[in-house]
C-alpha cells in the first residue's frame, strides 16, 4: 500500500525533481516537433511553448520524468509551469488549457507506472506527482506601466479563474499534489489558493495537499512584490500548506541563509529547490552537480529541510547527487506549536 506524502516526509528527507526546461532543451526540438500533425497548420509559432510537448510530444515529457525518476526523485512535477489560459494567450492556445494539465498528468502517470513496473524489486519507496502551479505571465501586485502605478492587466478574479480551470485539470489528470511554485507575487499566489480551496468546495472533494514555493530574486532578501520572507510565509500560511519553500532565481550558495531562516519559522515543512548556480552571461548554468549537491548536504546536515531538489540549470546527474548526499540524513522537525504544549 502507497504510503502517505506525509509519512515519507516524516521518515526521511523526499527529493523532488529538477528543470523541465533545461532538459526539453537537450532534445533540441524544431517546430514541427511542437506542432505535431494536430498543429501543423496552427496561425502562430508554437516552439518555445514547452507545456504543448505534454500533447504533441509526450514521449519527450516522459523520458524526462523518467530520468528523473531513476535519479532518486520522490516527486516529480507536471509540465504545466504555464498551462492557464492567461500564459496560453502568447499562444492564441487558451481554449487548450484544461486539456494541457490532464495530458502533463497523464504523462507523469506513465513515467511512474513503467518505472515501478520496470524495476526487479521494490525499494520500498513512493512516488508523487506535484500538479505544477505557475506565476503566470501577468503580475497583480506591479503595473506594467511606470507611469501608471494603479493600472493593472489582469484582475483578481481573471487570475482565479484561470488557476481554477488549471486545478481542475490536473486533478482530474490524478496529481497527488499541488505546488504553487515560483512566486514572485504574493497577490497571485493567493488567487492560486483561493481558486484551490474553491475547487475542492465546489466538487465536495477530499482536499489534496499544498506545496506552496516563494522566490526571492535578490540580495535583498524580498519577492518581486517587495515582501520580505517571513511576511510572505505569513500571508500564505493561512492556506495550511503542506510545505513552504523557495525556489528558482537563487542559487544554492546564495539561497542558504533564507532556507536557515524559513526552517526556524514555518509550521511546516520546508522545501527548498535552487537553481544550479548563478546564470553566466550567456544566461547558462555551469554549476556541477557535486558542487550543488555539496551545499545542499550542508542544509540537510543542519536541519534546515524536508524537500529537496533543483531548479533552473538542473539535471538528472544533479538530482542523483542531491539524492545520494541527503540520504544520511533525518529530516527538520516540524516545530511544537504554542498551543500543543498549552493542550
Amino acid at each position: 500500500m502507497k504510503k502517505t506524502i506525509q509519512q515519507c516526509l516524516n521518515e526521511r528527507i523526499l527529493i523532488i525533481d529538477g528543470a523541465m526546461g533545461t532538459m526539453i532543451q537537450r532534445y533540441k526540438l524544431e517546430e514541427k516537433d511542437f506542432r505535431g500533425e494536430r498543429f501543423k497548420d496552427w496561425h502562430k509559432d508554437v516552439k518555445g511553448n514547452n507545456d504543448l510537448l505534454s500533447i504533441t510530444r509526450p514521449d519527450v515529457i516522459e523520458a524526462i520524468h523518467t530520468e528523473y525518476l531513476n535519479a532518486g526523485a520522490d516527486i516529480i512535477e507536471t509540465n504545466t509551469f504555464s498551462s492557464t489560459a492567461i500564459a496560453q494567450a502568447d499562444y492564441d492556445m487558451q481554449s487548450l488549457a484544461y486539456e494541457l494539465n490532464v495530458a502533463a498528468a497523464s504523462c507523469a502517470k506513465n513515467a511512474i507506472d513503467n518505472f515501478t513496473g520496470n524495476r526487479h524489486q521494490a525499494t520500498g519507496k513512493s512516488q508523487f506527482i506535484a500538479g505544477a502551479i505557475g506565476p503566470l505571465n501577468k503580475t497583480l501586485s506591479l503595473s506594467p506601466d511606470v507611469n501608471n502605478p494603479g493600472f493593472r492587466t489582469v484582475t483578481f478574479d481573471e487570475v482565479a479563474n484561470a488557476y481554477y480551470e488549471q486545478v481542475r485539470g490536473l486533478v482530474d489528470g490524478g496529481v497527488d499534489l499541488l505546488l504553487i511554485e515560483t512566486i514572485f507575487d504574493t497577490l497571485n499566489a493567493k488567487a492560486a489558493i483561493y481558486a484551490i480551496k474553491k475547487y475542492f468546495r465546489d466538487t465536495k472533494q477530499k482536499e489534496l495537499p499544498i506545496m506552496i514555493s516563494g522566490t526571492i530574486t535578490d540580495a535583498s532578501g524580498r519577492t518581486l512584490s517587495g515582501q520580505t520572507l517571513e511576511a510572505f510565509y505569513i500571508s500564505v500560511s493561512h492556506a495550511n500548506p503542506l510545505s513552504v519553500g523557495l525556489n528558482c532565481a537563487l542559487g544554492a550558495k546564495e539561497m542558504r541563509p533564507h532556507i536557515e531562516e524559513l526552517s526556524e519559522i514555518a509550521a511546516c515543512y520546508t522545501s527548498a529547490y535552487p537553481n544550479a548556480g548563478l546564470p553566466n552571461a550567456f544566461g547558462e548554468y555551469d554549476e556541477q552537480p557535486e558542487e550543488t549537491a555539496h551545499i545542499i548536504e550542508e542544509w540537510a546536515r543542519e536541519g534546515f529541510v524536508n524537500i529537496v531538489g533543483g531548479c533552473c540549470g538542473t539535471t538528472p546527474e544533479h538530482i542523483k547527487h542531491i539524492a545520494e548526499q541527503v540520504k544520511k540524513y533525518q529530516p527538520r522537525k516540524l516545530p511544537v506549536l504554542e498551543e500543543e504544549l498549552i493542550n
